[in-house]
């Protein structure tokens, strides 16, 4: 891309406060995005191939939404932490393999979407993150989800083709959750916590793809109690 044609998106951006450069094979975040960190609410680099997320995105301190999907980040920085009016960050499609602990600190944050990268534990300290609507960490390697995930104040986990075969009944104590995706993993029967059906708010939960037949929840303690859920929330939105 000319630095004319750079200079075209970022006079634009100026205005709008939205910079959206994609499938342009970027190989580093653009340094001259930073004149404009008191503007800028919107950026979108997708498809692009940034490998490295500079200190510096700590500076926008008015970002909103931050959309990184398919490139090749491997980490974020800590500075990350500093976007406190951020709602969404998405890095579907990249190469990360742990979060940083500050990622917590943004309180903002109503969407994670972390599909489609190497991540192969359950990220621990996001259950400060109290608006969280969605946490997307399908198409991962994880194989456990922990006891930490009762404090996720989230509304949806999705969970789908990882290799998880452990499913810690804490999962049941998650104050919000309504929707748990664990489609095509490793689970059996035996896995589910019964709690889950009999005790959570989940009225959404989706076991296709795993080592039992999805009929064969019927036979668990609790699922009459999970149906209702389901049933009402079907209803609600018919």
């Amino acid at each position: 891309m000319g630095n004319s044609a750079l200079k075209t998106h970022l006079e634009n951006s100026q205005k709008t406060g939205v910079f959206q450069l994609t499938a342009k094979g970027l190989q580093e975040f653009p340094e001259e995005l930073q004149r404009l960190t008191a503007n800028l609410r919107t950026v979108d680099l997708s498809g692009n191939k940034i490998e490295v997320l500079p200190p510096a995105i700590g500076n926008f301190l008015h970002m909103k939404s931050l959309t990184l999907n398919s490139n090749r980040i491997t980490a974020l920085p800590s500075e990350i932490s500093k976007l406190k009016k951020l709602e969404t960050l998405s890095l579907n499609g990249n190469r990360i393999v742990t979060l940083p602990s500050s990622l917590g600190q943004l309180k903002a944050l109503r969407t994670l979407n972390l599909s489609g990268n190497q991540i192969s534990e359950f990220p621990p300290g996001l259950g400060t993150l109290r608006h969280l609507d969605l946490l997307d960490l399908s198409r991962n390697q994880i194989r456990k989800v922990p006891a930490h995930v009762s404090e996720l104040q989230t509304i949806e986990i999705n969970l789908n083709q990882n290799q998880i075969s452990v499913l810690t009944e804490e999962v049941s104590k998650c104050p919000r959750l309504k929707v748990l995706r664990l489609e095509e993993n490793c689970l059996d029967l035996s896995s589910v916590p019964q709690s889950i059906l009999r005790d959570s708010q989940v009225s959404l939960f989706s076991v296709e793809g795993n080592l039992f037949e999805v009929k064969n929840l019927r036979d668990l303690e609790g699922y009459d109690k999970y149906m209702e859920r389901f049933t009402a929330t079907k209803k609600k939105f018919a």
